[in-house]
């Protein structure tokens, strides 16, 4: 495996694992939300968001109708994302 396949690869696993990761953060604020426990941090998910995990975000937010009603969250989960999309493309085009 060439050294090219093997950064793909490990790109692959990263960004499965940190869409995964701000997923079940979305699902275990929600839960303790209904529950009136102490929350995760606003920052804390926009950062997870921000390291490569919007996707998951977005698909929880929607999923679990958590933070939706929150416009830093309903517009700034999908401008992160698409930032995400176009610089990837910006650098696959150039490699």
């Amino acid at each position: 495996m060439s050294n090219t396949g093997l950064a793909y690869q490990v790109l692959l696993y990263y960004l499965l694992a940190i869409n995964t990761l701000s997923y079940v953060l979305f699902a275990l604020d929600k839960g303790y939300s209904q529950r009136g426990e102490k929350r995760i941090a606003e920052k804390t998910l926009f950062a997870v968001s921000i390291l490569g995990g919007s996707l998951g975000s977005l698909l929880a937010m929607y999923q679990f109708s958590h933070k939706t009603r929150h416009l830093s969250f309903k517009y700034g989960l999908p401008m992160i994302l698409i930032l995400q999309l176009v610089l990837a493309s910006y650098y696959y085009i150039i490699m």
